[in-house]
């Protein structure tokens, strides 16, 4: 695909068979995604369908065979830019001479030129100037034959139309001058030479910058290592990756690199995962934790059962959330594409009807200047700007935000963002980390922490819930040794119960404590302060008597006030919608500056509430962990899914951000206006190039001002405009969101051992 025409083409041919509802397009990608009723239709006969429109094509299914077409295809994008240096080479070699007996008589020092010698070189220009037609060009004059075969139009007809207009006008006024009017029958080979050889240049420089960008995403797949070390039976090989199954053990030794997703089972290390989440901060992972495939091991040796392989991995599946997205087109596109559709037919006519005035009206040698004008119409015209304005700075912005952990599912959901005006966010797993600590805990009488406190996580070590484990890791931080526990008991919904070295223990509530017949009135008063901070107490009990009391609340976020006000600061209001109760809920927000707070929400009453922010006029972004959240995620204008990487934040939302940083919020929308801003310039310069650059090059200013274009101009116009585009696009990468953001590098972050 060449232009904004051949993705019509190819979309309208698909569209076309029986069966298909939908079809895009992506110019960048150079993929087509098809929605069609699999019941009557095989991809053979949609294979066969792009082929009848002149293009090659071959079916993908699924991230295995989307990774060895990515292969294929970078292949041959190289083997397409060797062909094209090869043309380019072959037009600059013969073109040179061309365009030197062409303008002989304008560069100083060179003798005069007789007529003999004059016309003799002119038909040497005429032989040079017919390999770079054929063979040179041979890609534009085979483009224009296929469209003409389905009654298009598009980007090569234009060029095979001047240029070969411009080579046969030449070759016929030197065979039979007398044809002509007197004056006329001037030949303009360097006009093909240098049209040619331009645009072809201006290929090879565009060519190169979509195969780089194309490459961002390529890189993901080298995350993953090719090989593995199994264990089998207590000795260890080294086997290929696609060889192994779920259930298998492989050993992942210190700096490698995790090769598949899978539970550590025994060993513990800190583990580089920015490459996926964008934080710089290695995470923990001990046995019972989950890892993921293309992460980089620290310091310890781990044991890694694996749990998927292939395209069910987390990084396969990220990678073609990714490629889709960048596939998707926003509406904009779909109007340029309408408007691509019918340019380059008005070309031609705008070029014919050029012929004709000067033709009628124009000075002599009229012949001269009307086909000069004709030609540079012809060639000045450039479909391909237009067709790579949006879906170009799309696919650098999907991939600038996967970089930094925040993938979006589509364009379109990339172009709502930027009109974020309102960010609605849970508190639990969102403001919060989600999960319980100990952030009070205070000895009852003349008790000692030791007592109390490893006693009491001794017994919790026993139970499964979070707030257990929470309890049991402030004790080991303290260096506190677990006694072993007898006649463990589970109360839910109360606490647990044991005997630890001969004593009876009760870690609980404090009903459950009084129900234990524990006086808690004399703990009144710190009771009322672990409530003050919105923490739940827990007692602990010893032989009837209490002994220590804790208070465990889910603790912020470390990033949450900096992102909230970093969002305000921008212009975003942000509204707290929780199920939790009023006092921790007023707690969170004052703590993270949130003036607007609804507590014990239900989840439908969370998507309600957003409906009436939207009667309002706003355009709502809505924050959650894309569980209890389902609901005002699919309700809200953008849903953004936290989940860590977790397959919930993949399968919901909108967006899902991967990292623990709330800062993602502030990248999604920092890069959405930056994209908005990047493809409003490419739409601008492509329109205005071409609505001015036509007119000129049919020389509205020459009655006035004396001016006309030289074909060869608008060639070498008509080459740099696309790569104006590319290049442009190409500054989201580079600069970043205006609006900042924070966290390192993600996805398809670079990460060293």
């Amino acid at each position: 695909m060449h232009c904004a025409s051949c993705v019509r083409s190819i979309e309208r041919a698909l569209e076309g068979v029986e069966g298909v509802s939908e079809a895009s397009a992506s110019l960048v990608e150079e993929v087509v995604r098809v929605r069609f009723d699999p019941s009557g239709l095989g991809p053979d006969a949609l294979v066969g369908a792009v082929e009848a429109a002149g293009y090659g094509a071959e079916v993908l299914a699924g991230a295995d065979a989307a990774t060895e077409a990515e292969i294929r295809q970078g292949e041959r994008r190289e083997a397409e830019e060797r062909a094209l240096r090869r043309r380019l080479w072959t037009g600059l070699g013969l073109g040179a001479p061309i365009v030197l007996i062409g303008h002989w008589g304008m560069i100083p020092g060179l003798p005069a030129m007789g007529e003999g010698l004059r016309t003799g070189l002119e038909w040497t220009s005429g032989v040079l100037a017919l390999p770079i037609l054929l063979y040179s060009g041979w890609g534009f004059f085979h483009g224009a034959w296929l469209a003409a075969r389905r009654g298009a139009a598009e980007m090569n007809t234009l060029i095979a139309l001047g240029t070969g207009a411009a080579w046969l006008y030449s070759t016929v006024a030197l065979a039979a001058p007398a044809l002509f009017p007197e004056g006329s029958a001037r030949p303009f080979y360097e006009t093909v030479a240098v049209v040619i050889t331009l645009v072809l240049l201006g290929q090879g420089i565009e060519a190169r910058a979509r195969r780089r960008t194309a490459e961002a995403l390529r890189a993901l797949f080298d995350l993953a290592p090719e090989t593995a070390e199994r264990l089998d039976g207590g000795k260890v090989e080294t086997v290929p990756v696609a060889t192994i199954s779920p259930g298998d053990l492989v050993l992942v030794r210190p700096g490698a690199r995790v090769p598949l997703d899978g539970r550590v089972t025994s060993g513990e290390s800190d583990l580089n995962e920015s490459m996926l989440t964008g934080e710089s901060a290695p995470a923990l992972r001990v046995p019972g934790d989950e890892v993921v495939g293309g992460t980089i091991n620290g310091t310890g040796a781990l044991t890694v059962e694996v749990t998927r392989v292939g395209a069910d991995t987390l990084l396969a599946r990220i990678g073609t959330m990714v490629r889709r997205a960048q596939a998707t087109k926003p509406p904009i596109q779909r109007t340029v594409d309408e408007v691509a559709r019918f340019f380059v037919p008005s070309v031609v006519v705008v070029a014919i009807a050029t012929f004709g005035v000067w033709m009628a009206v124009g000075p002599d040698p009229r012949l001269s200047y009307a086909m000069t004008t004709a030609v540079a119409v012809l060639v000045i015209a450039c479909p391909c700007a237009l067709g790579l304005a949006t879906p170009i700075s799309v696919m650098i912005a999907i991939g600038n935000a996967a970089r930094r952990g925040v993938l979006v599912r589509d364009g379109q959901a990339l172009q709502r963002a930027r009109r974020v005006d309102t960010v609605v966010l849970d508190k639990t797993g969102t403001l919060t980390v989600g999960r319980p600590e100990v952030v009070f805990a205070e000895t009852v009488g003349d008790a000692r922490e030791a007592d109390y406190l490893a006693a009491a996580a001794s017994v919790e070590a026993r139970a499964e819930h979070a707030a257990a484990r929470a309890i049991v890791a402030y004790a080991e931080e303290r260096g506190f040794e677990l006694p072993e526990v007898e006649h463990f008991a589970a109360h839910p919904g109360k606490g647990a119960s044991g005997f630890v070295e001969g004593r009876r223990v009760l870690v609980g509530s404090p009903s459950f404590a009084a129900e234990a017949g524990v006086d808690t009135v004399p703990l009144s008063a710190q009771l009322a302060e672990v409530a003050a901070q919105g923490a739940t107490p827990v007692m602990v009990v010893l032989d009837g008597r209490a002994r220590g009391l804790l208070g465990l609340a889910d603790t912020l976020r470390p990033d949450a006030r900096d992102a909230v006000a970093r969002l305000r600061g921008s212009g975003v209001d942000v509204v707290m919608l929780t199920g939790d109760a009023p006092a921790p809920a007023r707690r969170v927000a004052e703590q993270v500056g949130i003036q607007r707070v609804s507590s014990r929400v239900s989840p439908t009453v969370k998507a309600r509430a957003i409906e009436r922010l939207q009667g309002d006029g706003r355009v709502v972004a809505m924050v959650g962990d894309g569980i209890n959240d389902a609901p005002a995620l699919a309700m809200a204008d953008v849903g953004v899914a936290m989940g860590s990487g977790t397959d919930v934040a993949l399968q919901t939302g909108d967006v899902a951000l991967l990292g623990d940083s709330l800062h993602g919020i502030e990248t999604l929308i920092g890069v959405s206006r930056a994209t908005g801003r990047n493809i409003a310039q490419n739409l601008v310069g492509a329109f205005a190039y071409n609505v001015l650059g036509i007119p000129i090059a049919a020389g509205v200013l020459y009655p006035s001002l004396g001016v006309l274009l030289s074909p060869m101009i608008a060639g070498a116009a008509m080459a740099f405009s696309s790569v104006t585009v590319v290049a442009n696009a190409n500054r989201l990468r580079a600069r970043g969101p205006d609006s900042g953001t924070r966290g390192g590098r993600g996805f398809l972050g670079r990460s060293s051992p």
